[in-house]
């Protein structure tokens, strides 16, 4: 097969949660345990640093990637969803990984996927494990697909865990309540194995300091530590706990002796994480004259914060095309949400994607107005066409509608 043909495979053979959901949550890590083996464990080869959380987790991931590479290391980084094409999740120093190690990869072990029923969020972690092993990458960032305890980058033991903050999120997989998701987050703490918290709460700190205790790992809260945060070319508002992670999780990882990343290391990292990983869709702008902003943000925490950086623009009309995933708890969001803005709902071309009409008459219901369009493509389009040099475009409501649009 070539590479279209293989991932094609790989999305429409087998369980993948980004398409499907639900029915693609595994139950535990008999699967992933089971491919590390066949794979030689590739795995036990790698130095890595293991980052969760419900929101900043893939920003956090790419800053910590760009810092390594600017101490001069080469740097493995596993994330999650991709935008355009499936290699932006398996990159080395922000190079992604090629098509032919993908399909050589998966044309070696597709009878093993097929008899052990593996799905393709366990092959694309198999793979990026066998590909940072084969490149001998100094470290490895690895971010967590979805929760933690039960997620299949969880084989690993890391020189340092991360977990950015608990939100409700993901609530049919993780618990409906910010205790309960805390738990499956905590999942990733190993005996021993510091851990970098990057916010908190009075519900969630009692449940890292227990299993900090139980697994007698050291624990840095991240926000309470770090007092002045440098610079980075993400700006969006919520960068800044994402900041204050990274800068604390270098601390520790310093402190190990394996790794010395100076501080203009650090400071250079931070400023250049985009040139140097390749991170898009994060408060990224495709304009101006209108100002055009788009953002991943898709639930209450992430998107609570965008909101309100949106409002410290200037602008006379705000147009926000939005589109949103078939599982998501529209009473929590749609209320950030301005009422004085002009709507241009849309459907991602996903199989989870929301239905304009049902968005549209959801949203009715908190007083945000606009039309419907059958493709963001279509909608943004139109968004362009309405709006005066003077106007702001924010563009969101999911990664999916994200990856629709032309980022470069």
């Amino acid at each position: 097969m070539n590479y279209q043909e293989t991932t094609n495979w790989m999305f429409n053979q087998l369980p993948m949660y980004q398409l499907q959901g639900a029915s693609a949550y595994k139950e535990d890590l008999t699967n992933i345990k089971l491919l590390a083996e066949h794979l030689g464990n590739p795995e036990r080869q790698l130095k890595c640093i293991h980052v969760a959380g419900t929101n900043g987790k893939g920003s956090t991931s790419h800053m910590l990637a760009s810092v390594l590479q600017e101490a001069g290391y080469k740097v493995g980084l596993y994330t999650s969803p991709h935008l355009k094409d499936f290699r932006e999740r398996i990159r080395i120093n922000g190079i992604e990984i090629s098509e032919d190690f993908v399909c050589a990869f998966i044309a070696k072990h597709k009878s093993f996927f097929e008899s052990n029923d593996m799905s393709f969020f366990e092959m694309s972690v198999g793979l990026a494990f066998d590909y940072f092993a084969s490149e001998k990458t100094d470290i490895a960032i690895i971010e967590v697909g979805l929760g933690g305890r039960l997620d299949a980058t969880n084989i690993i033991t890391p020189l340092v865990s991360v977990i950015t903050n608990i939100d409700l999120d993901h609530t049919q997989f993780l618990g409906n309540t910010p205790a309960a998701i805390a738990g499956e987050k905590a999942g990733i703490i190993k005996p021993n194995v510091p851990v970098v918290i990057g916010e908190y709460t009075s519900e969630t700190q009692p449940v890292f300091l227990a299993k900090v205790k139980e697994k007698n790992a050291p624990i840095y809260f991240a926000s309470d530590l770090i007092q002045d945060v440098f610079p980075s070319d993400l700006i969006g508002d919520y960068q800044f706990h994402n900041k204050k992670t990274v800068q604390q999780t270098i601390a520790v990882l310093n402190n190990q002796n394996e790794f010395k990343i100076t501080v203009e290391n650090l400071k250079s990292g931070l400023l250049n994480v985009s040139k140097n990983t390749g991170l898009q869709g994060r408060w990224q702008q495709l304009g101006e004259n209108p100002k055009i902003i788009c953002d991943t943000a898709h639930n209450k925490h992430g998107l609570a914060v965008v909101m309100n950086q949106i409002q410290k623009e200037t602008f006379d009309t705000l147009h926000i095309v939005l589109g949103v995933v078939n599982d998501k708890d529209l009473d929590s969001i749609l209320p950030l949400f301005p009422k004085k803005a002009q709507y241009y709902f849309c459907r991602p071309d996903s199989s989870r994607g929301l239905s304009t009409e049902i968005l549209q008459n959801e949203a009715k219901k908190y007083d945000l107005q606009g039309e419907k369009y059958d493709t963001v493509a279509a909608a943004f389009s139109k968004a362009k066409q309405n709006a005066s040099q003077n106007d702001f475009i924010y563009v969101g409501g999911s990664t999916f509608v994200v990856a629709e649009l032309p980022l470069n």
